[in-house]
Order: C-alpha cells, then sequence, then structure tokens
C-alpha cells in the first residue's frame, strides 16, 4: 500500500474533504478551465458559495506530463468548488511573473503558483499581497513560500525525497551513479539532487541537459554513459527525462539502474517492464486540488489549510509491486 512520509497530509485531506461536504448542496499560455465537470462539460457548481476567480501560474516547460496531472487536480476541486480556475505556464522565471502581474490586474480571487526560481517572483508576489489577493505556493521553493506571504506550501520536502533516493540507491549496493538535472538554476530539482548526495554512500555527478529538448537531452545522457562504464544507477529528475534516459541505457548498451522522481503513465508502464527500479511520487494531483481548496477555504470560510505550515504530499517511493493500484489511478489521469 503507498505511504506518504507524513502522516500531516492524510489528515490535512480528510479535513478539506470533510469541510467541502459540508457546504455541498506555455511560455504565456493560458486558458480558462473553469468549473469543469470531471466528464468536461462546464458546470458542476458543486457548493453555493459565491463564485471564484484563481489563477494558477506554473513554470512548466512544453512536453512535461507532470503539470497536466496537477491541472487537472486543480480543474477537479474547482469543479466542486464552483471556481474559474485560469491556467497559466512559462518556464522562463521572467515569463512567469509576468503572467503572475496579468492575474493580479484580473483582480483574481487567489492565485496558486510554483517557485522554482523563487527571486523572480518575489517583487510581483509583494505586489499580489498589497493587492490583497492572497497566495499559495506549490511544489517548489517551500523555504520560501511564507518568506513572499504565500499562505502556505503544498508540495514534497524535495531534500528529503532525494534522502530517499540515495538510502535506496545505496541499499541497493549502487557505487556511481548521476543526477540529471534538466532545468538549471530550479532550486527543487538542485535540492532533489543535494539530498541523493547526502545520503547516497557511493559517488555522484550531477549532468545538465535541455529538458525540452529531447533528442538532445537523450544524447548527453547516452555520451555520459559510453564515456564512464562505471556509472551503476542514473537518477532522472521528471518523468519524460526517465524515459529518456532508458533510451539512451539501451543505445549505449548499459547495465545502469534507473531511477526517477515524479509519475505519469509511461513511467508506471516503465516500472512493470523493470526498465526504471523506483519512482519518487509526490502526488501532483493532489498539489493542484488541495491548493484550490485550500484557497476557497480561505475565501469562504478563513481557514488556512496546514496552518499556515508546509502540507506534504509526500515523498513515497513505488515500485513494481505498485503497479496494479497505480494503473488504475494513471489511466484516469490523477496520477
Amino acid at each position: 500500500m503507498l505511504t506518504t512520509r507524513t502522516a500531516r497530509t492524510a489528515a490535512a485531506l480528510v479535513a478539506v474533504i470533510a469541510l467541502a461536504a459540508g457546504c455541498s448542496g506555455s511560455g504565456g499560455k493560458s486558458s480558462e478551465d473553469g468549473a469543469d465537470k470531471p466528464d468536461g462539460t462546464k458546470g458542476g457548481q458543486g457548493v453555493d458559495t459565491p463564485r471564484l476567480k484563481i489563477a494558477m501560474v506554473t513554470h512548466a516547460g512544453e512536453g512535461d506530463t507532470f503539470w497536466d496531472i496537477v491541472r487537472s487536480g486543480g480543474k477537479q476541486a474547482a469543479a466542486k468548488d464552483n471556481v474559474d480556475l485560469l491556467y497559466s505556464n512559462d518556464k522562463e522565471a521572467g515569463g512567469q511573473a509576468q503572467l503572475v502581474q496579468a492575474a493580479i490586474d484580473k483582480k483574481v480571487d487567489g492565485i496558486i503558483v510554483t517557485l522554482a526560481k523563487p527571486e523572480a517572483m518575489r517583487a510581483v508576489l509583494g505586489k499580489a499581497k498589497a493587492a490583497g489577493i492572497p497566495v499559495v505556493s506549490i511544489n517548489s521553493g517551500s523555504e520560501f513560500s511564507q518568506k513572499f506571504g504565500a499562505l502556505s506550501h503544498i508540495g514534497q520536502e524535495e531534500s528529503v525525497a532525494g534522502e530517499a533516493v540515495g538510502t535506496k540507491l545505496t541499499e541497493e549496493g549502487r557505487k556511481k551513479a548521476v543526477c540529471v538535472i534538466h532545468e538549471q538554476a530550479n532550486v527543487s530539482l538542485e535540492q532533489r539532487c543535494a539530498g541523493v548526495k547526502k545520503t547516497f554512500k557511493g559517488s555522484l555527478e550531477e549532468v545538465n541537459v535541455e529538458g525540452t529538448n529531447a533528442p538532445a537531452s537523450q544524447s548527453t545522457i547516452e555520451a555520459k554513459l559510453q564515456a564512464d562504464r562505471s556509472i551503476d544507477a542514473i537518477v532522472a529528475l521528471g518523468a519524460p527525462i526517465a524515459a529518456l534516459a532508458v533510451k539512451a541505457k539501451e543505445d549505449a548498451g548499459s547495465k545502469a539502474e534507473i531511477a526517477t522522481f515524479d509519475l505519469n503513465a509511461e513511467v508506471v508502464k516503465r516500472l512493470k517492464a523493470k526498465e526504471v527500479s523506483f519512482a519518487v511520487d509526490q502526488q501532483p494531483y493532489l498539489q493542484g486540488y488541495l491548493a484550490v481548496d485550500e484557497l476557497w477555504l480561505y475565501k469562504t470560510n478563513g481557514n488556512v489549510l496546514g496552518g499556515g505550515k508546509p502540507v506534504f504530499t509526500g515523498p513515497a517511493l513505488v515500485t513494481e509491486k505498485d503497479v496494479p493500484q497505480l494503473e488504475k489511478y494513471t489511466a484516469r489521469g490523477t496520477r
């Protein structure tokens, strides 16, 4: 059975569901999801509270399916909470800040934001606070969330997740690993590699690739494996990179184990095929869902999920034995 690192997440989720039931009756890319039902139709008002407009602004790059799952969770909560969810994303820090400013200009009722490159967001989040717009941070930059005036942060503790990976690689007897960073200057990715290095008893080297350029990323990983046959572990920091690592390993004739952060349907298939040995699940669906729910609870009832402290959605390590359960959920687009 899948478990998260802390019971606080489960308790918080139960509290959210209970409260909701009590009330029931890329660069520059954006869209209005609205209060969609799970089948994609409009409407689906699950509460009788005033209609809210909430913006979700992420640092997602093209082709990263992780963010589809985050967005799906947000849409599901929006359908229940009578919320218009405005989603936008830009992998460049400056572009993401501009999208947050656009949300402020629209006078939204709340903003959900990632803090992968936190300093670029400091000023614009200060403007959101001055405008009286509550903010919830998700996924990345938890240590900056409170400093920048967010109600709380929802996600996993990246360093702790990395440490769990390093420990498992050590237990499996691995001696030399590469940690593939697919977005430079992303603090969450850097924290993951640092966590792995902290607990891994072997040697670890970081390799930078351009995550949005799949052929180039695969070639870089393959070249690294060909140049150093002693590498016996590859740590991918995102599901799309894991798929590229599998192909690079095959082409290089390497026997390195592949582990990855984050799940999608492709990773589950590769876990089943034993092409990926284990994955770190930070439950992106839950990040999107709880963030929308938190802003709705705050706007309608003054509640702050987690009492202002980070709400952890991971990490949980999943392996081949978890595939039957995971396949059911990935088919729905919720894991």
